[in-house]
């Protein structure tokens, strides 16, 4: 079946073309990306696989021009990606957030899209522009399945002490305030594929897995549930990031709000889009630029790198003891799978916890592979796992298109 990945940010339109089929996982035929919609001009590319690269500048005003962009190109007979004998016949739609209604990906309707606008006070960055992406992708494509594949999904498993906050039990009964976790397409892809490599039950498997881009996270993953994860009520939580905080003592805040005189969007915007690897560095949110300045001897560049991995070290400690043991260790994302000195310093003094990496593979591993990185005397295996969220919403797509189809 050939599905239409979307992803859509608040300025941005990200789609990968992908056919998938009931015996093998997929195939990415096309990707490509539009961004800074709205703006005086977009950058538009079409990537589509043994062919030649398209990247343009264009006036794409707002979601619905830039689908119209992506559908035009994809259907241009000349591209040779969707014809009369080969059509797209499903959408699958990232939505960040779920909230508690969605414990699996779902067909979208009336119903679906009210639930994801009433979580837009959970995720105001996120499921605003997830829902103009679906509008628009609904009106050029009006006669296919359109499904939502949720970044929470996969974090419903949580028991209640691992989302629960210590605050009055009234506020999350009405207003719903708990851990939610989020990267969950991610976290689910890597974990299956290290079970399906390692011919491991994952019943019986106990893994950390490690997200870790300009958004990172950490997941503890027992018998190939969730038990506990590092985000929380939203995407700020948690590992510090490109430029949000992540974990930082809520007395701050209202200390921030006495001594800058701050507005609550100000406030927002601060830990949002301003702190951490940019806000510590006061140079960059991106990890490859820190690390090139911290070798040319920048001492803030490096310790954002030292918060960074630290606070990765510790929340791998802490899953540990949360699974009384870890299996495997699972690098992924950007950061994860490019970075040596990131996994290196993230696991660094962790054999008391029998958990050894080796230098050698960990500096020449190839990219986009599957490899192990741990040493043989290592009580937990260390592997980078190249994720592939959009695969997973492919396939739930195809799967959920199928069982429409056939149903009465």
């Amino acid at each position: 079946m050939l599905v239409l990945v979307i992803n859509c940010g608040s300025s941005s339109v990200k789609y990968h073309l992908i056919e998938t089929e009931e015996t093998a996982e997929g195939e990415t035929l096309c990707k490509g990306m539009i961004e800074r919609i709205g703006a005086v001009t977009s950058i538009v590319k079409h990537e589509p696989v043994g062919k030649r690269h398209i990247k343009d500048s264009k006036v794409i005003s707002d979601h619905n021009e830039a689908m119209q962009e992506i559908m035009s190109y994809l259907l241009d007979e000349k591209n040779e990606l969707v014809s009369d004998e080969v059509k797209i016949e499903a959408v699958g739609h990232r939505v960040v957030h779920g909230g508690e209604m969605f414990k699996d990906s779902v067909l979208i309707d009336n119903d679906v899209l009210e639930a994801i606008e009433e979580a837009f006070d959970l995720a105001p960055l996120h499921n605003p522009p997830n829902l103009k992406g679906i509008e628009a992708a609904k009106k050029h494509l009006p006669d296919l399945p359109h499904v939502a594949v949720f970044d929470t999904a996969f974090h419903q498993t949580l028991p209640r002490r691992a989302y629960l906050y210590g605050i009055p039990n009234r506020l999350y009964r009405r207003y719903k305030i708990r851990r939610y976790g989020f990267h969950g397409t991610s976290h689910y892809y890597v974990s299956r594929q290290y079970y399906k490599i390692t011919d491991l039950p994952k019943e019986e498997t106990r893994v950390i897995s490690c997200h870790l881009g300009n958004g990172a996270s950490v997941t503890a993953i027992d018998g190939g549930r969730s038990v506990d994860t590092s985000m929380g009520f939203t995407p700020l939580a948690g590992l510090v990031m490109g430029t949000r905080s992540g974990d930082i003592d809520p007395s701050i805040l209202f200390y921030l709000v006495e001594k800058e005189e701050l507005s609550l969007n100000s406030l927002h915007a601060l830990l949002n889009r301003h702190s951490g690897l940019l806000g510590v560095s006061g140079y960059a949110s991106d990890m490859r630029d820190l690390i090139s300045e911290a070798h040319n001897g920048d001492r803030r560049c490096q310790q954002a790198i030292d918060l960074f991995c630290y606070r990765v070290k510790q929340y791998i400690g802490s899953y540990y003891a949360v699974l009384n043991g870890c299996d495997a260790i699972l690098f992924t994302a950007g950061i994860g799978e490019n970075s040596p000195l990131v996994r290196k310093k993230s696991l660094e003094n962790l054999d008391g916890l029998g958990i050894e990496l080796d230098d050698k593979k960990n500096e020449s591993v190839t990219p986009g592979m599957v490899e192990k990185i741990s040493s043989d005397n290592s009580r937990a295996d260390v592997y980078i796992v190249p994720t592939n969220e959009e695969l997973v919403i492919a396939i739930d797509t195809a799967k959920i298109a199928r069982a429409t189809r056939h149903s009465p």
